[in-house]
């Protein structure tokens, strides 16, 4: 009988440390589960990586010197500060228009997706852009870089450029930011069209007081998107 006791106390002894072992663990798998759950949800709610600044249905005119400069109309703007890099994203697509000393558009771009970094003085845009000039040249890509500080827009995609009478294609583009000294690198084909109008084109002679100001959002962003000269 003593035997038979001392096996049980031995058996008895076994299962509580197995038995605290594997709650040990248990709260070990757990905690660290909430940990990694819980790094998520920082990571998810940091401020970094949340705007400063929302507006939807935003549009603005840009005036410099008296003049109009530039009309920006967006379905969502959001500015972000990221580590030190200020930029304006448009995730839902950007129509920027410019105009002349007459008050006529000399240039216009619009695209499904933009963004400005504003230290640097850069927009890009992608998916769907389409620039336009005054004679209503039209450029059409998936990639386009404006650089205001060296006064030019470019591109190293591929490209399709239409005119009245013919349509281009190649890989990359430069030209100034008006589009009226343009440049196609490694073209790959020409088109000769017999028409007097492309279906392509766009009008742009739309005096800039048509053009409706109004900002729809109470919240002032005049200047995150400040692409004045």
């Amino acid at each position: 009988m003593k035997l038979q006791k001392s096996g049980i106390k031995t058996w008895t002894k076994n299962i509580k440390k197995y038995f605290i072992a594997a709650l040990v663990l248990g709260a070990a798998i757990l905690f660290w589960g909430c940990e990694n759950d819980l790094e998520k949800i920082k990571a998810f709610s940091s401020p970094e990586d949340l705007p400063i600044v929302y507006a939807e249905n935003y549009k603005s005119t840009f005036i410099d010197s008296g003049q109009v400069r530039n009309y920006l109309e967006a379905p969502v703007l959001q500015q972000f500060e990221t580590d030190g890099q200020p930029f304006v994203e448009f995730p839902k697509g950007v129509i920027l228009d410019k105009f002349d000393n007459k008050k006529q558009i000399i240039s216009s771009i619009s695209a499904d997706y933009a963004k400005q970094f504003t230290k640097e003085k850069r927009w890009e845009a992608k998916n769907n852009v389409v620039a336009v000039n005054s004679e209503g040249d039209t450029l059409k890509t998936e990639h386009l870089i404006w650089d205001e500080k060296a006064g030019k827009i470019y591109s190293d995609k591929f490209v399709k450029f239409v005119r009245d009478d013919k349509i281009i294609y190649g890989n990359g583009f430069e030209s100034d930011q008006d589009m009226g000294n343009w440049r196609i690198n490694q073209v790959k084909g020409t088109i000769y069209v017999d028409v007097e109008e492309t279906t392509e084109k766009k009008n742009l002679n739309v005096p800039a007081e048509n053009k409706n100001p109004q900002q729809n959002t109470p919240i002032q962003i005049q200047k995150p998107v400040n692409i004045q000269k």
